[in-house]
């Protein structure tokens, strides 16, 4: 397993495309690869799908930064919503930007804690977007 690597996969229950969107201008990110149900080599198993569903995503890569997430429509409405134990670290290297992110992220979200000093980063708060994905954002620490 020396070469593994670990990327986050979000199901986004036929938001997909709106999250990407929405990610562009928060946070600058840009897809990589998008591929519909409709453009996929092999269909779906019958009853896979929701009816309707072909259009949607069936499977994306985005990149925010120098970290590529993963990301799909999921079969139906059902597969989006909020995960439960975990979040999307984002770090960035001034307050600044910390301010910008935190604020495209938390347009029609909640905030959990907002920006504030911490003993571990100059800046850190914590957010559920409006796609449901919790978040948190961060200032690298200054190295003493």
């Amino acid at each position: 397993m020396n070469n593994s690597t670990i990327q986050p996969y979000v199901f986004y229950g036929g938001r997909c495309e709106e999250a990407l969107e929405h990610y562009k201008h928060a946070l600058g990110a840009k897809t990589e690869m998008m591929m519909r149900y409709s453009e996929s080599p092999e269909s779906a198993p019958p009853g896979m799908l929701a009816p309707n569903w072909d259009n949607k995503v069936m499977h994306c890569a985005f990149q925010i930064g120098e970290s590529t997430i993963l990301a799909s429509d999921g079969c139906s409405e059902k597969d989006g919503g909020a995960p439960q134990g975990f979040s999307l670290a984002l770090t960035v290297k001034t307050e600044a930007e910390a301010q910008k992110a935190f604020q495209g992220l938390s347009l029609g979200g909640s905030v959990q804690m907002p920006l504030s000093k911490t003993f571990w980063s100059p800046s850190f708060g914590m957010l559920t977007d409006k796609f449901g994905v919790a978040w948190m954002v961060m200032v690298t620490p200054v190295q003493q």
